[in-house]
């Protein structure tokens, strides 16, 4: 049964769905996109899985791939102000309409799974919206961002060929416990035979997500900050600097914070992997990339009186690396700070 939407009834759909909670697994995506002809099987780019930093490093590459030419798709969540934001076509959100006719095609094929897979969830709907417009797109890169943990996460029907690992550490403990070990292996299990790997992770999460990739036959693995090292300069407000080895690379980038230095090394580390794998984003496009980049809400300093700095960590660590950015860009202001976390978070801390 066909169905029509407007963009405005898309978004009534999709709150509609959102009363039946979010379930994990992937049994439902698979028996919603076997429906529309299985248009994730071919896709090639990158999956980014971790507990902070994804959606810095999707538009880190994202732009990179761009600055070189590329025709990219990138899927990441939440969005701050349109549903569209979540699937961009060349760095730009997708048209309301496009939107709309997606979510159209995608609720025309729930309305014809076996029944025994029930209703799929507000975020299975949207990936699959996001994966059939990266298959009309027929773009040179996929960049999609994972949501919660990776194992049964919606997005882990994708096998992309690199698969990235940013760091770990203790959020959506309901979900995925509160240690580091089961976190990293949850968000390990995106690796597929043959990929790439790119991590971030430190201590036992890297020897957990090294172990894993090792189980599931990737092809390369490398540990940014311990097998490829790195050094970072913090601009304050004119943002970070990196340099990496092999060969030399030297970046600069308008991303606020210390923590964006290791999401920058990370992403100029997978442009180099991609272009091993012959989706070819050559190191001045990685520069050109990583200085033209933007990312609203990660530690953004919008002037004004007052100004304001916003930005959207949602966990401890996150919170803690927000902290001790916040404190020197905001020296000698007096700083009123506005903090709000849904109840799942450990909000003590």
């Amino acid at each position: 049964m066909a169905v029509t939407l407007d963009y405005r009834g898309a978004l009534a759909a999709l709150t509609a769905l959102e009363g039946r909670g979010m379930r994990l697994g992937l049994e439902r995506i698979d028996a919603l996109l076997d429906v529309v002809d299985n248009p994730h099987r071919g896709l090639r780019g990158v999956l980014v899985a971790g507990t902070n930093g994804k959606g810095s490093v999707c538009a880190l590459l994202e732009s990179m791939a761009r600055a070189g030419g590329l025709r990219t798709v990138m899927l990441t969540k939440p969005h701050l102000l349109s549903w569209c934001e979540r699937i961009a076509l060349d760095g730009q959100p997708i048209a309301e309409q496009h939107f709309a006719d997606l979510i159209a095609q995608v609720l025309a094929a729930a309305n014809v799974m076996p029944a025994t897979y029930g209703s799929p969830t507000v975020f299975e709907v949207v990936t699959a919206a996001g994966i059939l417009a990266a298959r009309d797109a027929q773009g040179d890169l996929l960049i999609s961002e994972v949501g919660l943990g990776g194992r049964l996460d919606s997005t882990n029907v994708l096998d992309l060929g690199v698969a990235v690992v940013t760091g770990i550490a203790v959020d959506h403990a309901a979900e995925l416990g509160h240690e580091i070990a089961g976190i990293a292996a949850e968000k390990a299990a995106i690796i597929k035979a043959g990929n790439d790997v790119v991590t971030a992770a430190d201590g036992v999460a890297l020897e957990v997500i090294r172990a894993a990739a090792a189980r599931a036959g990737a092809s390369s693995f490398t540990a940014v900050g311990t097998d490829l090292p790195w050094r970072g300069v913090e601009l304050g407000r004119a943002g970070i600097t990196v340099d990496i080895p092999d060969p030399p690379l030297h970046l600069a980038s308008p991303l606020i914070g210390g923590f964006q230095r290791g999401n920058l090394a990370v992403a100029a580390h997978t442009a180099r992997v991609l272009t091993r794998r012959g989706t070819n984003i050559p190191d001045e496009a990685v520069i050109e990339g990583a200085a033209a980049v933007r990312w609203p809400g990660r530690m953004q300093w919008i002037e004004g009186s007052p100004p304001l700095l916003i930005d959207g960590c949602h966990n401890t660590e996150a919170v803690s690396s927000m902290v001790a950015a916040a404190i020197p860009l905001c020296r000698g202001l007096r700083t009123v700070a506005v903090f709000g976390a849904m109840a799942d978070k450990e909000l003590d801390e």
